[in-house]
């Protein structure tokens, strides 16, 4: 499942919208990593989206 353990952020939905205005589904996803990091002082595996990677809010290990 692409879900950041840290913020929560997931898949978004919506459309293609094309020139003549027909509307097919789409879906965004989020930039999810897997990250070995410190969780409770134990060292785990967590998927982490790079945002949160970036701001520093998690501790990798």
């Amino acid at each position: 499942m692409a879900k950041c353990c840290v913020c929560g952020k997931g898949v978004t939905f919506g459309q293609n919208v094309s020139h003549s205005n027909r509307k097919t589904n789409r879906a965004w996803k989020p930039n999810i990593r897997k990250v070995r990091a410190l969780v409770d002082g134990t060292r785990k595996t967590v998927k982490v989206c790079a945002r949160c990677l970036r701001s520093g809010k998690v501790s990798r290990a």
